[in-house]
């Protein structure tokens, strides 16, 4: 197990839960258009693609459908409005953060950028990350891209890396990049995905990242 020179987070389901913020934006989306809502539950379950996917699903809609820009837009327009209403940080989250103040941080996430920013400036937490790839910004995960976009900009060999995810998105990323592959249960994902990624390791929850870091050092 490499000593992390860097870790990088993904941020919904992983640091974050923000379900029920997610949930109250593809509402609103569907209210305008005139369609029923739908339970966060079942708005939880088309996360992990970005944006343009979840609206997609949500939608009942292909992705290339000519209205589903104007659609993702509107959600955008709307989460920034509302970053954090309901969102919390999930279990260990904070003691993981502070745990790795010694190694520059970065977030890794396929959520919209300006949403992204406006969730970490919010909950006071921008100051801890010193990069963001976020979609619209390149290639999403499962895309090796985002985890080598992060190598290069915090200087680091990304199999020194660390990614911290809770879905197979962030763990064949970070695989398929070549660095080391964290697994956190208990997040949006379903358990046999994330499984069926082979993740380097799997935690129940972050407040186990601080050991785990120890443990290389």
């Amino acid at each position: 197990m490499p000593r992390p020179l860097a870790v990088a987070f993904d941020l919904d389901g992983t640091l974050v839960d923000s379900r029920l913020d997610i949930a109250a934006a593809c509402n609103h989306v569907l209210a305008s258009a005139g369609r029923a809502p739908l339970d966060p539950q079942v708005i939880a379950s088309f996360v992990g693609d970005g944006v343009t996917h979840l609206v997609a699903r949500a939608f009942g809609l292909r992705i290339d459908a000519a209205e589903l820009p104007a659609l993702t837009a509107r959600l955008v327009d709307y989460y920034s409005a509302h970053p954090v209403d309901h969102t919390r940080w999930m279990p260990g989250a904070i003691e993981a953060l502070d745990a790795l103040v010694s190694v520059p941080l970065a977030i890794v996430t396929n959520k919209a950028h300006a949403v992204t920013l406006r969730v970490l400036e919010a909950l006071g937490a921008s100051a801890r990350f010193a990069f963001v790839f976020a979609g619209g910004d390149g290639p999403l995960k499962p895309s090796p891209e985002p985890v080598l976009a992060v190598a290069r900009a915090l200087s680091v060999p990304v199999g020194a890396l660390w990614v911290v995810g809770d879905a197979e998105q962030d763990i064949l990323s970070a695989r398929a990049a070549g660095a080391f592959a964290v697994a956190v249960r208990g997040g949006f994902a379903d358990d046999e995905r994330l499984r069926a990624a082979s993740p380097d390791v799997t935690l129940a929850s972050l407040l186990e990242l601080p050991a785990l870091a120890r443990a290389t050092s």
